[in-house]
């Protein structure tokens, strides 16, 4: 009973989801952050050289991540740093949670549902969506958003990330590094009332 609720529920989804939705399914958190960022420079309130980031106009949008991308770099900064602070941000945290309700997300490992892989294929046989947004900044028009996209390291999740602080840590000049690790799952926070 509980899984054909939850199918009828991303079935009813597929209209109600934008792009960075697509994005966080076939890609994660940075495949959101990518997908604002090219839209950010396409529109030009971003400017990307090299690896840096910089904020050059107003936000036409009222998106909530591409408000998070251009409150992450005030200033000129790395694309990385972008990458990795907005991905921990609320407006991700909440997009995540909406596709966890949805039943298109896993809720403690956030992989995409098999009812999340056929809307990213529907998604993919119709064309409406940008193909950056299913496929990564790799299928890009080369140019400075590609190569700044690409060359760009994030930080590395789970174990990585642990050994990085950890490292921090007994390094002299970091010592009071108390970063915490992103915290576990996702909930969808009880029950759905009347839909």
């Amino acid at each position: 009973m509980t899984r054909t609720w939850g199918r009828r529920r991303a079935e009813d989804a597929d209209g109600a989801l934008d792009r960075y939705a697509y994005a966080f399914l076939a890609g994660g958190r940075r495949r959101v952050v990518e997908s604002a960022v090219v839209a950010l420079t396409e529109q030009g309130v971003l400017s990307l050289r090299a690896t840096r980031l910089r904020s050059t106009g107003e936000a036409q949008s009222t998106h909530a991540v591409e408000h998070a991308v251009i409150a992450a770099c005030p200033r000129s900064k790395r694309v990385e740093e972008v990458i990795d602070t907005v991905g921990r941000s609320q407006p991700l945290d909440d997009l995540a949670r909406q596709l966890v309700c949805l039943g298109l997300l896993s809720g403690r490992r956030q992989r995409t549902t098999r009812a999340g892989r056929r809307l990213l294929a529907a998604a993919a046989s119709e064309g409406s969506l940008p193909r950056h947004v299913l496929e990564g900044p790799a299928v890009l028009v080369t140019g400075p958003v590609r190569h700044g996209l690409l060359s760009a390291t994030l930080i590395p999740d789970g174990l990585g990330r642990t050994l990085r602080r950890m490292g921090k840590a007994l390094d002299d000049d970091h010592s009071s590094s108390t970063d915490s690790a992103p915290g576990g799952g996702i909930g969808c926070g009880g029950s759905s009332g009347g839909d």
